[in-house]
């Protein structure tokens, strides 16, 4: 109840700044090779900038139903696993070293796999920011169809491309978009500095994650 008072006349783009800010202060700096024990990633935080994002999603409308569906039950699968043991899955590292140790990171509906899922939709979600920003006015269909080509086209299978396909002839035009983005206090040009500044705060971690991901050789695994 709390958070959700504090968020109350914020945008869920400037929320998730706050809460990356948060974590890049308590984040230790990397230098050379990722160390996996030095540079943890807080499961909860992480999480709930997700979830923000997937706010975002929310907005562009029914056109992203499945992959919202796909972002809230991978959301949901990692919390699920963090609140079994709170203190032992404090940062996402630790769900990837118990997976892999068990043997279970590849198989069916793994945290590891989520974890996979949610990273390459935000991977999405960046590239349709960094297209917004760089031309506000650029038509929301081929905007979405670009970001997606170039982050989860790659990794679907021909059910899912097809599925996507069909919903972009649903997303709704770029004025509508970008107004439903803007808080009450915004117009435009500030709405696209926030948007940079979600883009810097939250591609290193991002990248973080799919260097984990390689280390773990998860990193090729494509869906149906």
């Amino acid at each position: 109840m709390k958070r959700k008072r504090e968020m109350e006349g914020k945008s869920e783009i400037r929320s998730a700044i706050e809460e990356l800010s948060m974590l890049v202060k308590a984040q230790p700096a990397i230098v050379g090779d990722i160390n996996l024990d030095a540079a943890p990633i807080p499961t909860k935080p992480f999480l709930h900038v997700c979830t923000l994002i997937l706010q975002v999603l929310d907005k562009i409308g029914p056109t992203m139903a499945v992959l919202r569906q796909d972002i809230h039950q991978n959301i949901q699968r990692l919390e699920n696993l963090c609140e079994s043991d709170p203190t032992k899955y404090l940062n996402l590292i630790e769900i990837l070293k118990k997976e892999e140790s068990e043997g279970n990171a590849r198989k069916g509906s793994s945290c590891s796999k989520a974890l996979l899922w949610l990273t390459r939709s935000m991977d999405f979600m960046v590239a349709l920011f960094q297209k917004l920003v760089k031309d506000p006015g650029q038509n929301m269909e081929q905007a979405v169809e670009e970001s997606y080509n170039i982050t989860l086209k790659p990794r679907h299978g021909w059910i899912s491309s097809a599925a996507f396909k069909v919903a972009l002839k649903l997303v709704p035009d770029n004025k509508t978009f970008i107004s439903l983005l803007m808080a009450k206090d915004q117009n435009c040009d500030n709405l696209k500095e926030e948007m940079q500044t979600l883009i810097t705060l939250l591609v290193p971690f991002l990248e973080q994650i799919h260097s984990v991901m390689r280390l773990y050789r998860l990193d090729r695994l494509k869906s149906s």
